[in-house]
């Protein structure tokens, strides 16, 4: 393959990636973030598309590993955690540990080469659906600047 080859490559890819839009997995405390993100539905308050949910009872149950697995094998571009504000938990201190559980995995993500920037994690209650459409926003806003994660994969699946 010669060189104009591949620069015809990279920019086709480019071309391809310009449209492109992030994909993000929330992960939701059942009592307050999910409750949130409800209510914003039930309101019609508007926010990006681009976020799945997954409901968990609690914060604390939510699993650095399954996170590293979405980002590494299921192409998604960042990740939202949320759960009850501290002090607040129904299981008392389950929004402690989660913090401290996603304060070693932004680190984690930092020594193996992944903007820990793509992990967020946010603290909304029941009745903060204009909040959860906040937090959803930027989080859409800071995933789209900081590009695709698999930028070849997300070219490849335009592809076919």
């Amino acid at each position: 393959m010669d060189q104009n080859q591949v620069s015809v490559e990279t920019s086709d890819t480019s071309l391809r990636t310009e449209n492109w839009e992030p994909k993000i997995v929330a992960f939701l405390c059942n009592w307050c973030s999910y409750a949130g993100a409800d209510l914003a539905g039930g309101s019609r308050v508007k926010y990006p598309a681009n976020v799945r949910i997954i409901r968990v009872p609690c914060s604390a149950r939510i699993d650095p590993k399954l996170v590293l697995k979405g980002l590494e094998k299921e192409h998604v571009d960042g990740v939202i955690v949320s759960g009850c504000h501290p002090g607040d938990c129904h299981y008392t201190e389950g929004n402690y540990y989660a913090r401290r559980r996603m304060l070693m995995f932004h680190r984690l993500m930092e020594f193996i080469g992944i903007d820990s920037q793509r992990i967020r994690m946010s603290w909304v209650s029941a009745s903060e659906g204009t909040k959860w459409a906040d937090v959803v926003t930027q989080v859409v806003e800071d995933i789209r600047a900081l590009g695709p994660l698999h930028p070849r994969e997300t070219a490849n699946a335009r592809d076919h």
